[in-house]
């Protein structure tokens, strides 16, 4: 049984409160108009989690909020900031079959990149921008089994491409 993967990094932060933590920015306008036009993207492709593992962060709460997406959240402190062996440790507690993991640069920008076998044709997959998706098939019947290097992508957007 193929089992589905969507990597969502978080929209656009705000830097405009110094005094706030890095945990605790929230979205800026951008990533408030770039998060429902993922949501509306994945909605009208039909990639749609079951469920969803999202770092603790505010703007990732945020991000996961305006998605507009009707399913199970939970949120995961191991994915702030994580690095990309991290994720996939996340990534192997997962019960449903279509998972989607919203988190953080660096380590998402990396967890992409070897998730992958082969990376998708986009200029922005590398750098992996605010907002970016991947959507990714694995073939195995169990989160457990994912690896690096094992999974398909299907598609791969960012905001710019949906404005």
């Amino acid at each position: 049984m193929t089992r589905r993967l969507i990597l969502i990094r978080h929209a656009k932060s705000s830097w405009g409160d110094a005094a706030l933590a890095d945990h605790a920015r929230p979205l800026n306008d951008r990533g408030r108009r770039s998060a429902p036009l993922i949501g509306r993207w994945l909605r009208e492709r039909g990639y749609l989690p079951d469920e969803v593992l999202c770092s603790d962060a505010v703007r990732t709460r945020e991000t996961f909020a305006r998605l507009g997406l009707d399913v199970p959240v939970t949120y995961v402190p191991a994915l702030y900031h994580a690095e990309a062996s991290d994720i996939l440790e996340t990534l192997r507690t997962a019960h449903r079959r279509v998972v989607a993991i919203i988190g953080h640069n660096p380590g998402m920008a990396e967890f992409a990149r070897r998730i992958v076998a082969l990376p998708p044709d986009h200029p922005r997959f590398g750098d992996y921008p605010t907002a970016a998706t991947l959507v990714a098939d694995l073939d195995t019947d169990d989160w457990e089994n994912a690896a690096f290097g094992t999974a398909g992508a299907v598609d791969f957007v960012v905001p710019r491409d949906l404005e």
